[in-house]
């Protein structure tokens, strides 16, 4: 695990992902740039952050589990939020309290697990690691990172799909079809 203690930048990022559902619980218009948004989020911050993906020892176990949690808290907040069309014929969605739960429990638990790791829990998690055969803090850092992309990719397809049954067409800004 690494040393660095968390920047605003950190907190920001936690803050904006925790954000999008918590909107979607009053309900709010559906757009492409909603669904993209997010993974744009993640994606920069695997950039930032992610410098490999360690396979040595349980290392690769620990990231695959990561990863697939978030795909199933992703997924699973996606489908326990209302995908509608309103009198208007736009597309709405309405995070339910399990959706806002799971992704609450992902993003708070990151964060979590983060502050934990650097004010002080930083030596319980390399010695838990090491006594598991994790080999290196990086595979913490990888675990956590595709945790969040595949969380957030997850949720962004899922809703994508149940946009476009419920009537929607995904554009991009020049108003090309995705």
């Amino acid at each position: 695990m690494h040393d660095r203690a968390m920047t605003l930048t950190d907190y920001l990022v936690n803050a904006a992902l925790v954000a999008l559902v918590v909107l979607q619980v009053r309900g709010r218009r559906l757009s492409t740039r909603q669904l993209l948004f997010p993974i744009a989020i993640v994606v920069w911050a695997a950039f930032e952050y992610l410098h490999g993906v360690p396979t040595a020892g349980a290392s690769l176990v620990l990231v695959l589990a990561g990863a697939t949690a978030g795909l199933f808290l992703g997924v699973g907040a996606a489908l326990a939020t209302r995908v509608y069309p309103n009198e208007t014929g736009s597309i709405m969605a309405k995070a339910g309290p399990l959706a806002a739960a799971l992704w609450v429990l992902g993003t708070g638990g990151r964060l979590g697990f983060e502050l934990y790791a650097t004010h002080g829990g930083a030596g319980a998690i390399g010695r838990f690691g090491a006594a598991h055969g994790v080999t290196s803090g990086e595979a913490w850092v990888a675990c956590l990172l595709l945790m969040a992309l595949l969380e957030v990719v997850g949720r962004s397809s899922v809703l994508a799909l149940r946009y476009r049954a419920a009537g929607g067409e995904l554009t991009l800004a020049g108003g090309q079809r995705i």
